[in-house]
């Protein structure tokens, strides 16, 4: 937990002085108030005393002897007891402890004193010093708040970074559920346990030591009652820790699963409902539903016991205190008023403890929940920039020299001694069966991965040489997946270079034949797009993929299979424009489709991992077996141009 606090601001640490200084005023203004509640209750007790001087007992008979409340000076009352204490029958009623006989005098002296005026002062003093302490826990309630919300405010946006600037391999080791729990739970789990220990745990053991102290100078026989409670609460809430902390981040990993199951659904909704899978989802839910709930009971109920065990050790300190306070008070070693004012301290010790407790019913969750956003603020990233860019020497070049990959924790390489060049202008495809490793090798250009042995080469420099904003300025990258985001048409088209003018984001939507449909929106080009273009079709989420890197105008266009979707006609009409439009800019093509990459200046041919074949559609159709079974799987060999005895 207290790792985070490195993201507090100057501001915030200023406030949270600010916050130790009011919370120590709050806490003075609470002993000050014992401190009149003492007084108060004396002046009451003094002025019934002054009304029967014979409650009093011996002291009483001190009054008649220097002749009423009126002579009742210390210097009187010392002449007395001094003249009295010679007499052996009084001596051994009052006792011969100057001490003792001090504390009287002191007793007699403030009765004879104590008039109305000491209760309307003590009591519009307690009322001055309890507004003070509210006044200071209201400002340290509102100071919590602030510096609460801009903390977790603080820690999102830095959770939000670091997951920005993952690669994918990071992604891959923390799910995508896992990630939006620790941005948004775990998040809010730290908050809340913060704005309870900025105004609690400070306030807490500040006024338990303050207490504890005001009782200790007055009677280490009252005292012995607290701290024996404190340590029995303690002990307990030790206890409490021991088996509740393991539950709590097991509940967190679970509340990644339900979250995993419910994206699970409804991302995939029309596959569930197409297979009438709804029970089969609704199972599932149901048994992470139930994890959750069967852990949260077991520590809900552990934590129910919290509450009984605090009133149990509240009300044994309040009859302790009364017992002992009684028999001290039999004994003239204490007075009522003194006894009033130590329940009153020892309920401000138990109630600085409950305090702490509420605060235990947080804590443990919330650092479960600060460990796991730790651990994502603390995962290295395998992919960094340089600290000194190289300088570009070409433009629009492509290069693989000796290029192998193995994904993080795999055993072998997914591709394997790539080697190719891909010059301005051209356009290099890669084609193979499924799992031969085409899209992993086109990733590998823009540094969502890097490359195991070898170097890739862009515009003449290794990509780990470049820093990763200033190469992917030079890259338009549409994913085999076409991806929209909520916003407008425009929005989308433009996601890459928002100042981009209408005009702009025409021309670009009319070389990905996306203009028509747009068009015959409702709102054109500033129609809504939903949350992952739920509301277009597969084909026109790739039009807008393809439009959208169209428009940053790049050196080289990376199409991940991105004509899948698409009709021959559109298909073939895309490349048409594209050839005209994207003129003189590099474009590495993964497909499927034969028709898709036959115009290709370069082809390669990958079979689990490595290249079988390179060269022009014609070249390969002579010499590539693994090509041209894949092209005659398609096309027919009139299609194709070939005769029967070239295939043979």
């Amino acid at each position: 937990m207290f790792k985070l606090y490195k993201k507090l601001r100057p501001v915030d640490w200023v406030l949270l002085a600010v916050l130790l200084g009011l919370t120590i005023l709050q806490v003075y203004c609470t002993m000050t108030l014992v401190d009149f509640m003492r007084d108060l209750v004396q002046s009451i007790q003094y002025l019934g005393y002054k009304k029967d001087p014979a409650q009093l007992g011996e002291l009483g008979y001190i009054v008649q002897t220097v002749g009423g409340w009126g002579n009742c000076t210390r210097e009187n009352l010392t002449r007395v007891f001094q003249e009295l204490m010679s007499n052996p029958a009084f001596s051994q009623l009052i006792g011969d402890d100057p001490k003792k006989i001090e504390e009287a005098i002191t007793m007699l002296v403030g009765i004879a004193n104590a008039d109305t005026g000491d209760i309307w002062f003590n009591g519009g003093m307690m009322l001055l010093v309890a507004a003070g302490s509210m006044l200071a826990q209201v400002s340290v309630g509102l100071i919590a708040s602030f510096v609460s919300a801009n903390f977790s405010q603080n820690i999102r946006s830095a959770v939000y970074r670091k997951v920005d600037s993952f690669s994918i391999a990071e992604n891959a080791r923390f799910s995508t559920p896992s990630l939006i729990t620790r941005t948004t739970n775990d998040v809010q789990q730290v908050q809340m346990a913060n704005i309870l220990m900025l105004r609690m745990a400070v306030a807490a053991p500040i006024t338990a030591i303050w207490a504890i102290c005001k009782i200790q100078a007055s009677s280490m026989e009252l005292t012995w009652v607290t701290v024996v409670a404190v340590a029995v609460l303690l002990v307990f809430l030790l206890i409490m820790m021991l088996f509740v902390l393991p539950k709590f981040k097991i509940v967190q990993k679970l509340i990644d699963k339900l979250n995993g199951v419910s994206r699970e659904n409804l991302t995939g909704i029309r596959v569930v409902r197409a297979y009438n899978a709804e029970g089969y989802q609704e199972e599932k839910f149901s048994v992470a539903n139930n994890n959750i709930t069967k852990l949260q009971l077991f520590t809900g109920r552990l934590m129910s016991l919290l509450s009984p065990v605090m009133i149990i050790i509240m009300n044994g300190v309040s009859l302790a205190m009364y017992w002992l306070g009684a028999s001290l008070i039999n004994k003239s070693i204490i007075d009522y008023a003194t006894v009033v004012a130590f329940m009153s301290l020892s309920s401000q010790i138990i109630m600085a403890f409950m305090m702490l407790m509420m605060m235990f019913v947080l804590w443990p969750r919330a650092q479960v929940s600060a460990d796991r956003i730790n651990e994502v603020l603390e995962t290295p990233l395998s992919i960094i920039d340089p600290e000194e860019e190289a300088e570009i020497k070409e433009q629009g070049t492509v290069e693989f020299r000796n290029v192998s990959f193995r994904y993080p924790d795999a055993d072998n390489d997914v591709i394997r001694g790539i080697t190719f060049q891909a010059e301005r202008g051209q356009t290099v495809a890669f084609i193979g069966s499924t799992g031969s490793g085409k899209s992993t090798l086109i990733n590998l250009v823009p540094r969502f991965y890097d490359a195991t042995e070898g170097e890739v080469l862009v515009d003449g420099v290794n990509v780990k040489n470049l820093k990763q904003r200033t190469l992917r300025k030079l890259i338009g990258y549409v994913p085999q997946k076409g991806v929209l985001f909520s916003g407008t048409v425009r929005e989308n088209i433009a996601f890459g270079k928002p100042d981009l003018s209408d005009d702009e984001i025409r021309d670009a939507a009319l070389v990905a034949e996306a203009d028509g449909f747009v068009s015959e929106m409702e709102k054109g080009y500033d129609s809504e797009i939903s949350q992952g273009g739920k509301n277009v079709s597969g084909g026109q989420k790739q039009r807008l993929s393809i439009a959208r890197a169209v428009a940053v105008k790049p050196e080289i266009f990376i199409f991940d299979d991105s004509f899948s979707a698409l009709d021959y006609k559109t298909d073939k009409k895309v490349r048409e424009n594209l050839k005209i439009a994207a003129e003189g800019a590099t474009k590495l093509i993964v497909a499927q489709r034969i028709g898709t990459i036959m115009d290709a200046d370069q082809i390669i041919v990958l079979d689990h991992g490595e290249a079988v074949g390179t060269g022009t559609h014609r070249e390969l159709l002579m010499s590539c077996p693994v090509y041209r079974e894949i092209a005659l799987s398609q096309l027919s060999e009139k299609e194709l141009g070939i005769s029967a005895e070239e295939v043979k």
